[in-house]
Order: C-alpha cells, then structure tokens, then sequence
C-alpha cells in the first residue's frame, strides 16, 4: 500500500517550480566522470558495480542567467538494476525520470524491510556524492550567492568538501532569499536521511557512538536502515546523562552541540528527525491528519497528543526524547525560538549576566527570562507568550522532562509515585510527598525549580492536573473571573474548606500552593503590586534572581512586617502591596504547611504536640496552645503571627468564614473599614452571645481571647494603647492577665487613695476597660482562678457551659461548698465586682436593658447602687431584680464587699466592731457580722451620720426580703422552714416572713433566732427601763428574733409589714415628724394612746401586736448582754470613774468635817481654859 505524504505534494516535473526544475535537471542524469566519490569510511566493495561504471559527459545550460551544469548522457535511479524493482513497485511513474524525486519517494519508505541493502547503499552513495561534488556545489554559490555573503559561517567555508551546503542546511533559518531556501530545503532532506551526510557530524561523534553502542559508522556493519537510530541513541544518552549523573560515558561536547545542532536543524519539519518520523508515521496519521507539515506544527499536534490512550509506545518514548532535548536547548522547539526570537534580543535573555548559565540555550532560561520581562510588566509579543504556556504546560505534564527532578526524586518516585507518569500525576504526587511527609531537599529544590520554571501560578491552565480536577469548582464559583487570570487560584482558595470545593480539586489546589507559598515571585500578583516595595525595604533584584542575603522564602516575611508598621514606625508598604500581602496571609492561614517559615521552624513541636491534630487549621491552634512549651524558634514564629492575627484577625480566613453571619449582622461596618486596629475582633467578643453567632465561631473566638492571655502583644489595641504604661509600671510581665492585673490594680489604688495623680494614661485605662471586661465573660480568660477552681467546677459545675459568666456565677452560688483556695480566689472576685459592678457581667448582661431605662447618667462603679435604688420600680424586669437580689445578698455577708458602706463607716467599724475584724480573715466572708454589729450600733444611735444612712438603707432592705439578712439566715434558718415555709417561697418578699418570725416568736424554739428578732424590733428608749426583767433567768440564745424587734422600732421603715398598714395615718397625723431614731413610731404610739385620734384599723391592729411582742420580748432580754454591753462599751470606764469620784468627795467632805469638829474643839477648850 503505497503511503500519502501530506507533507510535500507528489513529485513530478511539471509541478516543480523553474528552481526545482534545474536542479532535477541537474541530478537527473549525473555520474561523475572519474567515477563516484564515496565517503572515506565508506566501503567501496560494497557499491553495485553498475554505479561504479556509470559515467557521462557535462554540459553548460543557462537558466535565469546561471550556468549550470547537465549531463548529456541521462543517469537515472530507477534504471539501476539493485533499485529498479523498489522504484516501480513503490513510487508514482510520474516521478521516475526525476532522482529527487525518487529519493524522496523511496526515503519515506526507508524502514520497510523489503528495499535491498544494495539498493540502500546505492541510494546513500549518490546523496553522498550529491552533497560533495563540487559542481553541485556550484549551484549553491549561484543560487545563495547574496546569503553567502550575508552568512560569514558559510562564506568561510573551503569549497569543494560538501560543507557549504552543510553549512547553509545549519543556516537556513536565516536564509531570506526564496530560491535559496528552496534549494536548502530540498537539500536538508536528503541530508537529514542519514547521520553521515550531515556537516561534521561523523567526524564528531564517531567515538560516541562506539561507547555507547549506538551502532557503526561503517555501512554493512549495522542495518542500514536504522540510520535514525543511531542520532536516536546518542540523543537518549545525551538525555541520560543528564538524568543520571552515575559515571556512565560523558558524550563529548563536540558531539554533544552536534547533536544539539542536529534536532535544532530538524526542529521545523518532524520529517527531518528520522527516527521520530518513522515512529509516529501511524500516529500523525491518527491525530495530526489535517496539520500541514513545518514550522514545528506536527510536533506540537503530537506532543499535545502525547498522553492520550491511542498513542503509541514508540511514539510517545520518541516524542519525549525530543521533548527533553527542547528541555536542554530551547531551539530545538522551532515555533518556540521563531516566536520569541525578537523578545530575547530585546531583554537581552542571551547574555543576562547575572542569570546562572545564562549562555546555554536551555528552556529553563528562557522561560524564566522572559516570565522576568512579563512580571516586570514589560511587552512581549503574543506569540511568544502563547508558546511559553504550551512549554510550561508541557513541563508540569511529565515530571521526566526535568533532568533534575528524575536524579533528585527517583527514590519518592519508586516508592510512593509508580505507575502515574500520565498528565501531570507523577508530579502532584512528588508535590504531595512532600506537602504531607517532605521529600530529600535536592528533590524538594528540583521541585521548587520546576514550579518556578513553569509558573503555574500566572495561569492555572499550565497545572493540566489542576485545571482538569478543579473545571467544576471554576465553572461555579469563579466563572466570573476571566479564564487564565492569575486571580483563578486566588478565588480556588477563598473556596477551599467550603461546600463548593470538591475533594481532587483540594489536594491539587494544596500541592501547588504549598510551593508557590514558598516563594513570592510565584504569585504573580503579588509580585506585580509589591517588587517595588521588597526592592525598596527588602533589597530584591529581579524576578529570577536570587541572593543568599534575602533569599526567597524570607522576603514575604520581609513584606508582612512591614505591612503592619504604624506611621510612627515608618517605611511602611504601599496600600496596593498591602493588600496583596494580606490575601496570601489569609490564604496560609487555611493550612500550616502553606507558611514555609512556620513549617520550618515548628517541625520538631508539630510532631511533637500537635501529630493528632489533623483537622483543618487544628494544627496552629494546637501550637498556640502551647506556646509556653515550644522551641525559642518555633515560638518566635508562632507568637509574631498570632500578635500579626491580633491586628487583623481576617487572616484567619477559616474564622471568618465561620462568623460571616454575626458579621453581616454586627460588625459589617468594621469588617469593611478595618485598617490595622483589631476593631472585628473585638465587635465579635462583644457580640460572642447573639443569635447569629454559631458555635464554630464562639469557638474560634473563644480560642483566640485565650491565646492572648499568653501575651500582651497578641492584643494588638491593647498592646497600642498600653505599651508604655506597661514598660513604665509593670515591666517584665509578659502574660496579658497579669499587665491587666498589674495596671488595674494601679488604677484601683489611684482611685481608692484619692490621688490626683493619673499613673496609667487615659487611652490605656479605656482599653484597660475593654480588657477587663472581656476577662469577666469567662473563668478560663482568668487563668489563675480557673486553675484553681477546676476541681470545684467539675464537681459542682459539671454541665455548666463557659462563656456568658455562668461558671462563675455557678461557683458564687455554690460559695459555701467550694474548697478553700477556690472560695478565697472567688471571694476575691466578688471584691473586685462589688467595686467595680461593670465587670460583673452576669449583672451587666440580665440589667443591660435596665441600665439603659434607669442608670444612663449613672456612673459604671456605681451602677449596682442605681438598679438597688430602682430595684422596685414596676418597670423593673424581673429577671433583672432577681439578679440585683442576689448581689445584695453577696453585699451583706461581708462590709467588704459593700464599697459604699465600707466607706461610709470606715471610721465606725474599727471602732464598734474591733472584735470581729480581730477575727475575720483577708479572704473569707464574715457572715454579716460585722453589719449586724453595725445595725446594733445604729439601734443604739451611736453611728456617724454617713454611717447611719446606709445602715438604714441596709435595714429596710433586709425588712422587706429576710435573705439580705445574712446573721437571720445563719440562726433562722430551720425555723424559717418550719414556721414560714410558704412566705419563704413567695417569689416577691415583702417582709412576710420577719413578720411571720415575729408572730411566731414564742414558737421559735432556738433562742440565737429569738435574740435577733428581738434586736430588730424593740424601741431603744424603753431598753434601759426593761433591764430590769434581766433577771428572770432567761439564757443567751433568744438572740435573731429579739435584734430584728430590737432594730425595727427605731424606725418604721425597718418594718414594711407596719409601715405598710400605716402609711395613711403617717401621712394624716406624723407627716411634720421627720423618720429616724423612733419619732415617727413614737408618734404612731402616742396616737394609738390618743382616744380622739381614729387610726386605720389594720394599722392598729398592727401597733398593738408591737407592743405586745415588745412587751415578751422585754422579760426575755438578759442581764448578761448589759454586762456584754457596758463591757464592750468605749464608756464602760465612765461609771467606775464616777464612783470613785463620789467615794472621793465622800472622804473629802469627812475629812473636812472632821477637821472641823476637830478645830472646834480645840477653841472650846481653850476658852474653857
């Protein structure tokens, strides 16, 4: 079957033009006169005899003014005995009279077997003796004369050797003379036939070729027709030499540029490269039917083509080979040098000095010369662009077309990536190696090389992996990008982690962005918007240079500490770059591995502390965790990112992801308009509890609030704001709860001392604020009284959820049964509250909407004494009033935690009280002692004024709900729930159950109980007048019960139950009496004795069951609490003194009288005398 040559049309002399015409003239009889030249390793035996006696005299025709040269006596080809029958079976009759055309027809028939060896070497020996007969020659002066001139190579050349038309074959791409390039054309395939007709090829390469066994130079020695093979053989070990590097033979450079120049001759016309010819005949066929043949189209057909499951074996190794030699020598690719032939000369990419090897034509060099150019902005031509995307592409498709990687990487290969040489596989494989495990560094560098090489991230395209496994996510999340934007990639990771990113796509997108994270040159972006900064703050070069000063890796370090320099810092970024480095900074912060720096330095402790972590972004999070147990480097890294984070938490692109609806709800403003202050983070620990927040991000949030307690820095307002208060006043402390500690106590003290002076600045003290505040929301910010009270919270707290205070809150109610470290740091905390409420946030967080209707004007330390004030308004939410309720009850069991009354009788307590602070300790409540003293004191109307006041204020408060009395809580206890159960539970406490307690005193069975009723109701007048029922024997314990009617007759405000039945008659008959020291109660009294005055009648009613409790309460009261109390009293020496004094004057006035008498006597007698 006779094969279709698309290529060349079919031969024959009427479709030649007038050159080809002559130069058929030419061949179409010749014979040399002296017989035939054969080459001198040629075999003269071996040369059909009818060739050696062919002979025929030369004449001189004139066509278009040349002479040339034509052989009177026709030798034709196909009348040769030893090929007439190949010839006639084979070739078109129209091209037997033609030997060029003959040749042409039989060379593309070459490797079929049935073509005699005779015939073969009859053929060689004529193209042989064609490319050296000087008169043939001749017409290459002709018709190449101006070429010649214009070629300095080839108008050196000694004539009459065969090596002007070699020469000009090597030249032909700048030949510019149509007939000329006619003439080579047809020339270079006869000369690319066979290795040994091609210009100093033999002479070069002839030891090579016996060292590697790549067959003889010498025809009959090897088959003939495997002349292909032999340039084949030497390509594959040029290629492997480079791959292997094991000591195998070095090719010589000679024949190594021979070679070179050999596929770059070839390069236009794959007919040219004859073994590759002969095994993609089938396969040219098969996907490159319609390509016309030259300018390197077959080759790009085939080499597109390659992986493709159709494609032959022999093809594929072939097309590779080819594919390597364009890896070493960029000309080898025709299309490829043609394209960017002028761009390399217009940025110099041949001579680039300070591009290693820059003067070898590699691939490499060339792409990473003119990716320079394009990154740099400059112009280059499409075509040349469009080429160095199908080579880029090409080279992320076959990871064995970098020599580099196929030395460095064989053993990853071998083990993890057999079997997935295909599209790309092989190299996302080696990519993942060492993304998930790490590869040996000569193969990580030959990684990184390739990837910079090939420049996937300009267009994700290049990536054929990528782009086949990601097609679905692009077409739905990144359609509106325009296909090949850089900013594909960028939109890929923005999908990465959600619902639209499906797995393949992933692990591709990772593996590659694990390497371009590794040199910011890759994102071209990136690199694009900030080469002007990182040259002028981090001393780059160009795109593909690099320097042992700033390598690559460290000079988006450089960039990110930059970017986040305030103005005072100077040398700041530009905005443009700064937003680039942010978008890398939150892409890295989706996987740890994409911070090259962080990896590096937090190897040892990832394997370490963090090797169970695998979930998406655990792996930082676990590092901060341990931050303390790090490595110095690995916690350097650690803490600079997470203070980074501090200042712009949209870094942790996860986060936000997970606080997008909170954020669309309550922080859209400052989302939007961040700009280095950390305003989002704070928005989202302010709006932690809102509907919209989910648990994905309370968590984060949370995460991060404990993290920044290791370190002041890692809050970036706070470390703004405070930084030199913190180096002036606490210096050397580095956790943040301990500077909020530190600074607040500073604060406190200032205030409590009333000093004038302002220690901590104003702007620290606002953020000081905010940091107290956010500590309040949960015990873990609070290490120390976390790491306490954990025991406690485990077995008290157990299903109580951090966040919101309520573990706190739950170890508050919880007081009595906590250990005793745990109620001393607790007791603590309520100090702290209790002077400054805004920090009790359960308070804050149930009273928020209260506050706003009563307290507006109030200020924060004294908010808790506003919503006492309101606490019984009808507007008041009950939620709200029970959570005031419990506060005041935590304010009576201890003066200390009563701010106001602390300062209020600051000077009373020492003195009335002495006793029981001898008694108390620093952290423990003192049960109310010390105000029930007070309320004594107050009985006894023995307070200061201020003191007074709030005495009453507590003593009405505790009148109308009996648990703000703490000492009645203490010794009533059972009898509250025996005789007043059902007052006890009412959920409003309006003083029923004091009144129930007092109506029931003679059922009260503990007399501790009695004593402290009677205490809080009995008129102080009438106390001295009833000591004398002391001694009907009563015992001590009548004590609660006794006290509450003690205290309550002093004013009637101390008991709601009376003053509740009589607030008309108040106002009717004692409105001009003013309340306190038992005026208006006397009034009431002296009423109730007035028979012209009408009390109400359940105010009288309620009056005489005073003063019959009195009455009881009166013979109950014992001598022992006088001697208590003048023994107690600061005036117990006033008596004594005063009866010594008496017994003074006594002696005094009988001594006196004695002296008298005595005087008198004497004058009596001597009158007598």
């Amino acid at each position: 079957m006779q094969p279709s040559f698309k290529f060349v049309p079919k031969m024959s002399v009427c479709k030649y033009d007038q050159l080809l015409l002559l130069l058929t003239s030419v061949f179409i009889s010749f014979c040399p006169t002296q017989g035939v030249r054969f080459p001198e390793d040629s075999n003269p035996s071996v040369v059909p005899p009818q060739f050696k006696s062919a002979a025929a005299p030369l004449e001189i025709v004139s066509v278009f003014g040349v002479s040339q040269p034509r052989w009177t006596t026709a030798w034709k080809l196909v009348e040769q005995e030893v090929c007439r029958e190949h010839i006639i079976r084979l070739c078109p009759k129209d091209t037997w009279n033609s030997n060029l055309a003959v040749l042409e027809c039989l060379e593309g028939r070459k490797e079929e077997t049935d073509i005699t060896d005779a015939c073969s070497h009859l053929l060689w020996n004529y193209k042989y003796n064609l490319t050296t007969d000087p008169k043939f020659q001749s017409v290459a002066v002709e018709v190449c004369k101006t070429t010649i001139t214009e070629i300095k190579e080839c108008a050196q050349e000694e004539r009459g050797k065969g090596y002007l038309v070699s020469c000009l074959v090597d030249h032909r791409g700048d030949i510019t003379e149509y007939h000329c390039l006619q003439y080579i054309t047809k020339m270079t395939t006869i000369i690319f036939s066979d290795y040994r007709l091609i210009y100093g090829f033999m002479n070069k390469c002839q030891d090579d070729i016996n060292a590697l066994h790549c067959g003889s130079i010498n025809a009959g020695e090897k088959d003939i027709h495997s002349q292909g093979e032999v340039i084949s053989c030497l390509e594959k070990g040029l290629v492997k030499e480079a791959e292997e590097q094991d000591g195998r033979h070095m090719i010589k450079e000679d024949c190594k540029k021979a070679i070179m120049r050999v596929a770059e001759l070839s390069s236009d016309d794959f007919h040219l490269d004859r073994y590759l010819y002969f095994s993609c005949r089938e396969d040219r066929e098969r996907f490159c039917e319609n390509t016309q043949a030259g300018g390197g189209r077959v080759y790009k057909c085939l080499f597109n083509h390659k992986f493709e499951e159709a494609m032959s074996q022999k093809c594929r190794d072939a097309l590779t080979t080819r594919q390597k030699l364009i890896a070493q020598n960029y000309k080898v690719s025709y299309s490829l040098a043609k394209a960017c032939k002028l761009d390399l000369r217009k940025y110099h990419c041949n001579v680039d000095t300070n591009l290693p090897r820059a003067r070898e034509p590699r691939l490499s060099y060339l792409l990473l010369c003119m990716g320079s150019a394009v990154h740099r902005g400059r112009t280059v031509s499409g075509e040349c662009q469009g080429e160095m995307l199908d080579y880029r592409r090409m080279l992320m498709e076959d990871f064995s077309l970098s020599p580099e990687i196929v030395l460095h990487c064989r053993g990853e290969i071998e083990t993890h990536c057999s079997g997935l040489h295909r599209k790309g596989r092989t190299l996302h494989c080696l990519m993942r190696v060492d993304y998930v495990w790490n590869v040996n560094t000569l193969c990580q560098q030959a990684l990184q090389n390739l990837i910079q090489e090939a420049d996937p991230g300009a267009d994700y395209r290049i990536d054929r992996a990528l782009n086949e496994a990601c097609e679905s996510v692009i077409q739905t999340a990144c359609k509106h990008i325009r296909n090949g934007d850089p900013m594909i990639l960028s939109c890929l990771m923005e999908q990465l982690y959600t619902e639209k990113m499906v797995e393949g796509c992933e692990h591709r997108l990772l593996e590659l962005q694990y390497f371009i994270s590794r040199d910011w040159k890759l994102d071209p972006i990136l690199y694009r918007k900030c080469q002007g900064d990182a040259s002028r703050l981090c001393h780059t070069h160009g795109w593909n240079e690099t320097s042992e000063m700033m390598p690559s890796g460290a000079i988006f370090s450089c960039l990110y500490r930059h970017a986040y320099r305030t103005e005072e810092q100077g040398r700041r970024l530009s905005r443009d770059c700064k937003v680039e480095v942010q978008r890398i900074l939150h892409q890295r912060a989706l996987d740890v591995k994409l911070d090259p720096e962080l990896q590096k330095r937090c190897m040892t402790d990832l394997g370490k502390w963090c090797s169970e972590k695998t979930e998406t972004g655990q792996e930082l999070e676990c590092l901060q965790d341990h931050l303390e147990d790090l490595v110095p480097d690995c916690r350097d890294v650690v803490g600079n990112l997470t203070e980074l984070e501090s200042e712009d938490i949209q870094i942790e692109a996860l986060l936000m992801r997970a606080c997008e609806p909170v954020i669309q709800s309550h922080c859209h403003e400052v989302a939007d308009n961040q700009i280095d202050t950390g305003d989002l983070m704070e928005c989202l620990v302010q709006n932690k509890h809102q509907k919209e927040m989910n648990d994905k991000c309370a968590v984060g949030v949370t995460h991060f609030q404990l993290i920044q307690m290791k370190d002041f820095r890692f809050s970036y307002k706070f470390k703004m704001a405070c930084k030199e208060d913190v180096l002036k006043l606490c210096p050397n402390i580095k956790k943040k709860v301990d500077v909020v500690i530190c600074l607040s106590t500073t604060v406190r003290n200032v205030t409590l001392q009333d000093m004038t002076e302002r220690r901590v600045s104003v702007k620290c003290r606002k953020q000081l604020r905010v940091e107290e505040l956010e500590m309040s929301e949960d015990i873990r910010l609070q290490p120390e009284l976390y790491d306490t009270c954990k025991q406690d919270i485990n077995r008290l707290c157990p299903n109580i959820a951090f966040g919101n205070a309520q573990v706190i809150e739950c170890l508050k109610e919880n007081k009595k049964q906590l250990t005793q470290r745990c109620h001393q740091r607790v007791f603590k905390l309520q100090e702290v509250e209790m002077m400054d409420p805004e920090l009790d946030y359960q308070l804050m967080r149930v009273c928020k909407q209260m506050i706003k209707r009563f307290c507006t004007e109030a200020d924060a330390k004294n908010m808790l004494l506003c919503l006492k004030q309101n606490k019984n308004s009808e507007l008041m939410d009950p939620k709200c009033k029970q959570m005031i309720t419990k506060r005041q009850i935590t304010q009576n069991t201890d003066y200390r935690l009563n701010p106001v009354l602390r300062k209020a009788c600051k000077a009373d307590i020492p003195k009335f009280c002495q006793s029981i602070l001898n008694r108390a300790s620093d952290d423990n409540e003192l049960e109310g002692q010390v105000i029930s003293c007070l309320k004594q004191k107050y009985a006894d109307q023995r307070l200061s004024p201020d003191c007074e006041d709030q005495i009453r204020v507590i003593l009405q408060e505790s009148a109308l709900d009996y648990r703000l009395d703490p000492q009645l809580q203490v010794h009533c206890t059972e009898e509250i729930s025996r005789l007043c159960a059902e007052e006890a539970a009412a959920q409003e406490q309006t003083g029923q159950v004091e009144e129930c307690l007092k109506v029931n005193l003679l059922k009260i069975k503990h007399d501790s109980c009695k004593k402290h009723m009677y205490e809080s109701s009995t008129d102080p007048a009438s106390v001295f007048e009833e000591q004398s029922i002391y001694n009907l024997g009563m015992t001590v314990p009548l004590q609660e019960v006794l006290s509450m009617l003690k205290v309550s007759n002093d004013d009637i405000f101390v008991d709601p139950v009376l003053y509740t039945a009589c607030a008309l008659d108040i106002k009717h008959h004692c409105a001009a009496i003013p309340p306190g020291r038992g005026r208006q109660m006397s009034c009431l009294m002296e009423a109730l004795g007035d028979k012209r005055v009408h009390l109400q009648p359940e105010c009288k009613k309620r009056l005489q069951d005073r003063i019959d409790m009195w009455s009881y309460a009166a013979k109950f009261e014992e001598p022992s609490d006088v001697a208590m109390e003048v023994m107690t009293s600061h005036s117990r020496t006033f008596i004594p003194h005063m009866l010594a004094l008496g017994l003074f004057v006594v002696l005094l006035v009988g001594l006196l009288y004695v002296l008298s008498e005595s005087k008198k006597s004497r004058v009596k007698s001597f009158v007598v005398t």
